[in-house]
């Protein structure tokens, strides 16, 4: 058991867990997070993605204790004050969900995408999105209402 001190979606947490506890087992096991989704365990799939630090990572690639002292936001911690995030809303409003599992995954990718286009200067285009969407599997849609859910929540993000 080693002990993790990170903050999770602004709260300072702290727990002993085995070493080869995977970031996703501890959110949602340890944490009762349980918005971050697992369906490959081989990181295919991209239902499990969260923010390290703020960047996009598969929680279900990383161990816990390697991310001692991190800032971790699942999709829990995404909305402010009561308010969806501009992703979240988009995602709602353009009909870029169906059954909602990988939507977490595709939410968290939309928001470290549009943040790391913008600060390079960079244009997102639909062939750039469903470019770097590509490690984010649907089952239920065609990914068209989810491109357009991305780049209405650009314009607005």
């Amino acid at each position: 058991m080693t002990k993790v001190d990170m903050t999770v979606n602004g709260k300072a947490v702290s727990r002993d867990v085995p070493d080869e506890t995977l970031l996703s087992v501890f959110l949602r096991e340890d944490l009762r997070l349980t918005g971050t989704h697992v369906g490959c365990d081989t990181s295919q799939c991209g239902a499990c993605v969260v923010h390290v630090d703020g960047k996009a990572v598969k929680s279900c690639s990383a161990l816990a204790v390697a991310l001692d002292g991190a800032e971790v936001t699942t999709i829990e911690g995404l909305a402010a004050g009561g308010e969806l995030h501009p992703m979240q809303t988009a995602f709602n409003d353009n009909h870029g969900l169906q059954c909602g599992f990988c939507t977490p995954g595709m939410i968290m990718t939309g928001v470290d995408m549009v943040k790391r286009y913008k600060a390079e200067g960079k244009d997102l285009t639909s062939d750039a999105i469903r470019h770097e969407l590509e490690g984010n599997i649907c089952r239920c849609t065609g990914y068209h209402n989810i491109v357009k859910s991305v780049e209405d929540a650009a314009s607005k993000m």
